[in-house]
């Protein structure tokens, strides 16, 4: 953590900070209970979307979609609507969304708590990675009981006239999950599979219900940007790009971790803020949003700014914001074989672009470094690649396509080397 926190982690301090206690003494449930006093005037479920809006607010999730407006597409019915907050944590590099379950969990009980009552639903659901059964699971489990014990949930709260249930789910662990409808179908206790789009979840979501899908980052920004004023969270960031971000930041640097800090700051300070090189090593490249998004050179990413437009404009994306840093003398043959495996391991199997090709595309990275590869073989790589891009029911066919082609677009000469020389890596 820094001393630039100011959303997330701001109140992560002293004693016991997941405890309800802690939570209270830095001003937590206060945003809560002034809605539950004052619903009709100062915090009408309309000025609380309108503030989510006005802030800037995207989801943190991968997607950067405006959360306000995300939460403007839930219709208005009488029928039971659904909130549901996506901690299933899997992307390669992430780890923010669970250093929030464990030490900050009351912020996303209230997050999901005033979303709930800003578009009407009733219900929620936290749907946590099979993974996170030891530590994290049992800390929200806690803060969810501490939460029911003082009132704070339930039917009628504190005689507001406000009904708002929330439940933990520990998933089976599944990459799949962390995609909507695959975690909808999952909380169903079906398969996690994608569901095919339109209809949406706003319109049909869990048990063909209204439902919307949030991020643990997303939800537990919530309570500090209805306490402090939408204009609080955008003086942080860029005015595309506002508000905090937490950077999980791993790979060959001295300082892994996770650091909470503005939008738009330049890759340098946040390398600076997880204590430069390992090694005093040089830098070779960098994944700037979990091991789906695109690698950029060394020389590309020293001259971004880690927000939105900034990554997309050099040929990547922000993401989950998962930093990984490579140095020099890592071989990137390799390290892509690595991602491919873990994609050709985690696809459904629902969509035949990725059923087929991302083994296809793991099986030819591993023919290479066996040192059996072919020329033609690079060629093909972007061609299966291409292939699946765009042609499955969600995204995983992107996520599996994007960094075969990335790293053989900015290192085509080691795959080439190693090709020639018979499994024999450049960086060896």
């Amino acid at each position: 953590m820094t001393d630039l926190n100011q959303v997330i982690f701001s109140n992560i301090n002293g004693q016991d900070p997941w405890s309800i206690q802690a939570y209270l003494s830095s001003g937590g449930y206060q945003t809560w209970k002034s809605i539950l006093t004052d619903q009709i005037n100062k915090h009408s479920p309309e000025k609380i979307i309108d503030a989510v809006s006005k802030s800037g607010l995207r989801g943190r999730g991968g997607a950067g979609f405006p959360t306000g407006k995300k939460w403007s597409f839930m219709p208005e019915t009488s029928q039971q609507k659904y909130i549901v907050c996506n901690s299933d944590e899997s992307e390669p590099g992430t780890c923010h969304d669970r250093d929030i379950l464990k030490y900050n969990p009351h912020a996303l009980i209230e997050g999901m708590a005033i979303a709930g009552f800003a578009m009407g639903a009733t219900v929620g659901y936290n749907y946590v990675r099979g993974e996170f059964m030891i530590e994290c699971f049992p800390r929200i489990e806690q803060a969810l009981h501490e939460a029911y014990e003082l009132g704070l949930l339930g039917t009628n709260i504190l005689d507001s006239g406000i009904n708002f249930n929330l439940h933990n789910f520990l998933g089976a662990g599944a990459y799949i999950c962390g995609e909507e409808t695959a975690l909808l179908e999952s909380l169903e206790g079906k398969q996690g599979k994608p569901r095919f789009k339109p209809p949406f979840p706003a319109n049909f979501g869990l048990y063909g219900k209204p439902t919307t899908v949030n991020n643990t980052q997303t939800l537990a920004s919530i309570p500090k940007i209805i306490q402090n004023g939408p204009e609080w969270f955008s003086s942080f960031g860029t005015e595309k790009s506002p508000g905090t971000i937490i950077f999980s930041v791993s790979g060959h640097i001295n300082k892994p971790g996770n650091y909470e800090l503005p939008l738009g700051i330049s890759f340098s300070e946040l390398l600076d803020y997880a204590g430069g090189m390992e090694n005093d090593k040089s830098l070779k490249a960098v994944i700037p949003g979990g091991s789906s998004t695109k690698i950029l050179p060394g020389e590309i990413i020293q001259n971004c700014t880690m927000d939105y437009e900034s990554l997309q404009k050099a040929g990547s994306a922000l993401g989950t914001g998962a930093v990984i840093v490579i140095a020099e003398g890592s071989c990137m043959v390799e390290l892509l074989k690595r991602i491919s495996r873990f994609y050709f391991a985690e696809n459904c199997g629902q969509c035949t672009p990725c059923r087929e090709g991302t083994g296809w595309l793991y099986r030819i990275l591993d023919r290479i470094t066996q040192g059996n590869g072919k020329i033609n073989d690079l060629e093909l790589l972007v061609d299966v690649a291409n292939r699946i891009e765009g042609n499955t029911i969600c995204a995983f066919g992107d996520a599996s396509a994007w960094p075969v082609q990335s790293f053989i677009e900015h290192f085509f000469d080691e795959f080439e080397y190693m090709i020639k020389n018979k499994g024999k890596s450049i960086a060896a």
